[in-house]
This record gives structure tokens, sequence and C-alpha cells, in this order.
């Protein structure tokens, strides 16, 4: 039996999991949810209704995206290096860092910013989200990656933050300087990756 996954597209915490699942080469059954309508046995498995949510065969209930993305990648490190490298104290560390100031900080500014209905409110909240971006502009400064000279699971858990930032307002984006950061943004958003796992998908009903 496959784990189940219970996702809505468009959530960045959603995208998150859906990635890395799909990176680990994870086979998995996507249930894409509509969130005004969700499904009884997807509140039954975690009585709390956000995305994403993986059922795994043992009937083990995952239900927070981090925890989702180390089930993956711990999995899948027992066969490839790659990502057993991922694991590595000293990386681990600071992408554990980067990834708990954007869940914790850069996202609350984030919906701030998306949501405001107040013009002056929402650009003092872009202006506070600002300092997160230009650090990680100059962490990709001299390397491919926010935490090495390559893709890790850093860069994909804050990947779709950003995207959903960069497209409140498209174009202030690409006026702030920010090159290294957009050059990064934009890899991704071209990868078969990113392409694969936002195809849409039937709306799951039961």
């Amino acid at each position: 039996m496959k784990p189940i996954l219970y996702s809505f597209r468009r959530c960045p915490y959603a995208i998150r999991a859906r990635m890395i699942l799909d990176l680990c080469g994870i086979d998995f059954c996507l249930r894409e949810v509509a969130l005004s309508n969700k499904p009884k046995e997807m509140l039954k498995a975690s009585p709390k209704g956000t995305v994403p949510i993986l059922i795994l065969p043992q009937k083990k209930v995952l239900d927070e995206s981090m925890d989702i993305v180390f089930w993956a990648i711990k999995k899948t490190s027992k066969t490839d290096k790659k990502f057993l490298e991922w694991l590595d104290e000293d990386l681990y560390g600071r992408s554990m860092q980067l990834i708990e100031e954007n869940d914790n900080k850069f996202k609350v500014l984030l919906d701030k910013y998306k949501y405001c209905r107040d013009k002056k409110l929402a650009v003092k909240y872009r202006q506070e989200a600002k300092s997160f971006l230009y650090r990680l502009n100059e962490l990709l400064s001299n390397q491919l990656g926010l935490c090495k000279n390559e893709i890790t699971f850093s860069d994909i858990c804050i990947f779709p933050f950003v995207r959903q930032f960069a497209f409140v307002d498209y174009e202030w984006f690409l006026n702030c300087k920010l090159d290294n950061l957009n050059d990064w943004l934009q890899n991704f958003l071209n990868s078969e990756l990113f392409k694969k796992v936002m195809q849409k998908h039937a709306i799951y009903e039961h």
C-alpha cells in the first residue's frame, strides 16, 4: 500500500512536501483536496485539518510538512548517499536555522503582506520581510544553494514561500536588486521537478 498524501496545490507547505517526496523517489497516492470541503477521512486522520498530511501504510500520520520531509529523506538516505549527506550535522544545523526563520518569522510577514487590505500596512510588512530575502540573496552570491554549492533540502523547503512572496507584486520584487535570489527562484520555477508537482489533479471527494 502506498502512502497517502492529502494536499492543496498552491499551499507552500504542501508544495514543499510534494517536491521532497518526488525528489526522494517516494511512490505515493496524491489526494488533492478543497480546503472548503475537507474529506472526512482526512479530518479523522488529523483533526486540525491542515495540509499536507501523509498517512503511512502502518497508519502512522505525519501532519507537519517538516516531519514529512525528514521521513522521506531518512528513508531514502538508506540507499542514496546524497540524501545521507543532507543529514550531516553542520549542514542540517545551518539548514534548520534558515527553515525555522522562514516558517516562524518570514511566513508570518508574508501572510500579513499578502492579505493586508491597508496598502500602507502592506508596505510595512513587505519592508520587514525584505531582510530575510536579502540574507538569502547574500547566501547565494557565491554558491548555487542556500547552504551548499548545490540544491539541498533547505532550498526546497524555502522556495515555495519565496515564490509566494515574489508573486504578490512581481514587478516590485524584480526591482529589489535580489539578482541571486531571483536566478535561484527562476531555476526552481523552470525545473521539471516543480512543473511535475504543480500539475493539476481532480479534487478528491469521498
